[in-house]
């Protein structure tokens, strides 16, 4: 532990021309005095560690120190290309072996360039999470991405419904949506398309990884899959129809007024617009009480032809309006 920490002191100071004392223990989150060890623990070993008093002062290497303690680790190195997703870094576990990479990524650099990450970090942020609602990090995450990691089957419990179900899995890919985090996994010693499947992990109730590594499909695309699947899904819970008229305006909105799947294939398989400048079409939806609070939205850019009860809510919906903005 000590031996990692005297290392990541060394790519602090080879990064920047001098660090005071606080600023290395908070780097380094240990105390001041702790810092004052290190560094005279580093300058016995031949590291340059030179020590400016005064309120000014700090610690700097001296003689154009250069260590060549760089190379990363492959943890190191995989972190490094997430780490644009902080917070999706910090729920798998993974901040540290980030942190060391970007460290020594930025030790390796030219002077001129050491502050690259900091001034790219101004510039760009992912906030992942939809609005409106506060993300839970998952208790069993950081297990399941080891295993991701490591291409190692787990076991696993998690709820279906009413009632729990255990299956072993070869975990191949984690995917973050809007907040919540799921699972792409293939059920182990099973076979063809149809056994990659898509879990939430919050839905877990036990994770274990055991020793057997299982070989991956190379073919396997995770970004291709969950948009097929996300797309599948989507579209499995329309499971009903709306008959609508749209003006041109409404038909511009209505991809954002509806799940945009359901709006293309209703676009996609209109006719031509009538002579009015109108296309009727068939959407699919949810439920009629969800198609009500959606298609309120279009407000008089939309015209309901069927089902005939929700032409009717709307029906009431234009009266109830009408009266408010007639007194």
């Amino acid at each position: 532990m000590r031996a990692a920490r005297l290392i990541k002191m060394v790519l602090l100071l080879q990064s920047r021309p001098s660090m005071t004392a606080a600023e290395l223990a908070r780097e380094l989150e240990v105390s001041e005095r702790t810092v004052t060890r290190d560094a005279q623990a580093l300058s016995e070993a031949g590291v340059p560690v030179y020590a400016d008093r005064g309120r000014a002062g700090g610690y700097r290497l001296i003689g154009g120190y250069r260590t060549r303690l760089t190379g990363l680790a492959r943890g190191e190195a995989e972190a490094l290309f997430l780490s644009g997703v902080p917070g999706a870094l910090r729920d798998m576990g993974l901040a540290d072996a980030a942190s060391a990479a970007r460290l020594k990524v930025s030790a390796a650099l030219l002077p001129s360039l050491r502050d690259a990450s900091r001034t790219a970090a101004q510039r760009f942020h992912l906030d992942a999470p939809g609005w409106f609602t506060e993300p839970e990090t998952p208790e069993l995450l950081p297990a399941v991405a080891d295993a991701v990691w490591d291409d190692r089957r787990i076991t696993a419990r998690y709820r279906r419904g009413e009632r729990e179900v255990e299956r072993e899995l070869e975990p191949y890919g984690l995917v973050l949506k809007a907040g919540v985090w799921y699972l792409c996994a293939r059920v182990a010693r099973a076979a063809g398309e149809g056994a990659f499947r898509v879990y939430r992990i919050d839905r877990f109730r036990s994770v274990a990884a055991g020793e057997e590594r299982f070989a991956r499909d190379e073919g396997f695309d995770l970004p291709g899959f969950w948009a097929e699947r996300a797309e599948q899904f989507a579209l499995s819970i329309l499971r009903a129809e709306v008959v609508l008229r749209l003006s041109p305006e409404g038909v511009r909105h209505l991809p954002y007024a509806v799940d945009p799947p359901a709006a293309r294939r209703a676009l996609d398989a209109a006719g031509p617009p009538g002579p009015d400048g109108w296309l009727t079409v068939t959407l699919p939806v949810e439920s009629a009480e969800v198609a009500h609070s959606q298609l309120r939205a279009l407000g008089p850019e939309a015209e309901v032809l069927a089902p005939e009860e929700l032409r009717t809510r709307f029906a009431a919906d234009a009266r109830r309006l009408a009266a408010l903005y007639e007194r």
